[in-house]
């Protein structure tokens, strides 16, 4: 028998809980296709939302169910849901649904909720859709609830970063360290920090290493760097309404390593070249502005060499003074500045180590003068960090201003802590590292001439306070305990003074 009667209807499920109960699509499906079989009919259009849906999703196909019914009510004898409360989530959208069969005569048709369409029946409904809607309102309160409870107790909100995995003991799901993934994550930092890497030269620097991101992404992107090197997670905080608060979980990079890469992420431009001089290294003594680096290429009988000169960026400027110089030149430059700081005589050198522990006594006194300032410093900022607590607790400050300058002392308090650990290093450690410099400076000139780009801008940086480009000539200013060094500290027959 031909079907008389002509459905639209709708089947959703929202949760895994209410598929558990028995709401599932498959199951809500069924009902109404048995309803329009019993009265002689059939779906002529199924509209299904599910439980993975976005609430974006999910609007536009009640909105595309609403416009469908419109459109053909003319043509069908109701829209068939399975209970009330799958109809609609919220008020808003069963009054839709009424005016639906008020204005264009789409009967309103529940199948495991029969209801009439009197005055009473709509009451019934009515009072099912307010549950339905108070329902769901509650249910979200309780889950931010739950939520925030877990920020509290210093959990991640949600899934934790690359790095970390979720695992269940005891039936409780607990953040623990992804062994492979961390070892990626500690390894972009530090490639990052102090292997003069830019966020371009990263992702190919760790493919040489066998680092494998995702199997279906094998190299990390540019833009998933940049997001690694600045999330706070692996320094053992969690982000929550954009805000960061304390974590249980264990950091993944030490607070050093953080705050260097952070500088040098706010202080790095990007370069598409690696150039050994250029990057804000030398700065010219005409007009201070940076030297800057360019590749030229030129054919010859053996073919296309590639040479690369250094000038000043305002170059071209007025008057100034038209000076390029070659890679090579500055190399030779360089090596004749680490030639000076070699010490021959071997006896000599014995006695400058010497001379050199003496030297670098002055900086245990100097780094117990500044912890104890450190120290008041970091008592200070627990006292605030007490009173801001205590605020919070008074409710005369809001959420999102406590956790802002909560992040900020916590901040200064981890950086306070990293200076009073530099400062509570024993004299001899200080003498030893001024030692191990020494011993390098000896054999700057063999590893320079056998190191690649990023080797020698290490060294550079371990050398080097500021470098000046005075016309032709490059002029260095040391680091301790280079600078010794390089100004002649001791000569062999000195009275060691």
């Amino acid at each position: 028998m031909k079907p008389e009667r002509r459905y639209v209807a709708l089947a959703r499920v929202s949760s895994r809980e209410q598929e558990r109960e028995g709401f599932s699509l498959d199951v809500q499906v069924d009902a109404l296709r048995q309803y329009a079989e019993r009265h002689n009919g059939e779906i002529v259009r199924l509209f299904r939302i599910a439980e993975t849906a976005s609430k974006q999703d999910e609007r536009s196909a009640f909105k595309e169910l609403m416009a469908f019914a419109k459109k053909n009510a003319h043509k069908l004898d109701g829209l068939l849901f399975y209970k009330v409360d799958r109809a609609a989530r919220n008020l808003f959208d069963y009054v839709e649904l009424e005016r639906l069969e008020s204005e264009f005569g789409v009967q309103f048709i529940s199948v495991a909720q029969p209801t009439e369409n009197t005055p009473a029946g709509r009451m019934q409904r009515r009072m099912l859709a307010s549950m339905a809607s108070f329902y769901t309102e509650q249910q979200s309160i309780d889950v931010k609830e739950g939520i925030e409870r877990r920020v509290e107790s210093g959990l991640f909100p949600s899934k934790p970063p690359y790095g970390y995995r979720n695992v269940r003991i005891d039936g409780r799901s607990i953040v623990e360290v992804h062994p492979e993934n961390a070892r990626l994550i500690r390894r972009i930092f530090d490639l990052y920090a102090y292997h003069s890497h830019t966020l371009d030269t990263l992702p190919n620097a760790l493919a040489e290493e066998g680092f494998v991101y995702l199997p279906s992404t094998p190299k990390v992107g540019r833009s998933k760097l940049y997001a690694i090197l600045t999330d706070r997670s692996y320094i053992g905080e969690i982000k929550f309404r954009d805000q960061w608060y304390p974590g249980t979980h264990e950091p993944l990079i030490e607070r050093k390593l953080w705050d260097r890469v952070q500088s040098l992420l706010g202080q790095k431009v990007y370069k598409s070249h690696q150039l050994t001089y250029a990057s804000d290294l030398i700065e010219c003594a005409h007009c201070g502005s940076p030297i800057t680096g360019e590749r030229k290429f030129k054919q010859t009988k053996s073919g296309v060499r590639e040479y690369v000169y250094y000038r000043c960026t305002k170059y071209h400027k007025g008057d100034h003074p038209r000076i390029r110089l070659t890679e090579n030149e500055l190399d030779q430059q360089m090596l004749s500045i680490f030639d000076s700081l070699r010490v021959k005589d071997d006896e000599f050198r014995d006695l400058f180590r010497e001379q050199l522990r003496q030297a670098t006594n002055w900086e245990f006194a100097q780094a117990n003068q500044e912890d104890g300032n450190l120290k008041k410093r970091h008592t200070e900022v627990g006292r605030l960090q007490q009173q801001l607590l205590n605020l919070r607790l008074l409710e005369e400050i809001d959420a999102d201003t406590f956790a802002a300058k909560s992040r900020e002392l916590r901040d200064e308090a981890a950086t306070l802590r990293l200076e009073m650990e530099r400062c509570d290093r024993g004299r001899d450690e200080i003498i030893d590292i001024a030692v191990k410099a020494f011993e390098l400076s000896q054999t700057l000139r063999q590893q320079w001439v056998t190191a690649d780009y990023a080797a020698k801008r290490r060294i550079l940086e371990i050398l080097c306070l500021n470098c000046t480009l005075v016309d032709v000539n490059l002029c260095v200013s040391m680091r301790k305990p280079f600078d010794l060094l390089a100004k002649g500290l001791l000569q062999k027959d000195s009275r060691g003074d």
